[in-house]
């Protein structure tokens, strides 16, 4: 039970904390793609079995990548192009109705999966898979990687 109160704890402080970063998009889009990447790390642990599953946790883990994907798309500022290190692509300010259709398909997978309460691992799989088949498309096209 501990582990459970603690993934949630750290997903809830997670949420929460995204917003309040100081006034740099850069970095705080990095914040949120960071704690994504965690909550991501600790699903593929239920997926692949290394982690008993926790229906309560894995709720936590979604419902803080959707508190990520809600704050996301307002940090990138055309100003936010340039100036700092940073893996957006060009492709995020040149069709911004793309990106801006990409960011809202994430913020509705990755609700719809922290609506659900998935119950069993059967019942997280198919949510698992829309929520990353997000990060893989939108990835491809609005991502660099870093040199």
């Amino acid at each position: 039970m501990r582990m459970t109160q603690l993934l949630i704890a750290a997903a809830t402080v997670a949420g929460a904390a995204v917003p309040a970063i100081a006034a740099d998009p850069i970095a705080e889009r990095q914040a949120i793609m960071k704690q994504n990447g965690k909550d991501t790390k600790a699903l593929v642990g239920y997926m692949k079995g290394e982690t008993p599953y926790d229906a309560a946790a894995v709720t936590a883990l979604f419902t803080s990548m959707n508190n990520g994907a809600k704050a996301f798309g307002s940090k990138f500022p055309p100003t936010s192009k340039t100036g700092g290190k940073t893996e957006a692509a060009p492709a995020i300010w040149e069709k911004p109705a793309d990106f801006k259709a990409a960011v809202a398909k994430f913020q509705t997978d990755t609700g719809a999966a922290a609506a659900a309460r998935p119950a069993s691992l059967d019942a997280m799989k198919p949510l698992f898979g829309a929520v990353t088949a997000n990060c893989k498309s939108c990835h491809e096209t609005f991502r660099v990687k870093e040199q």
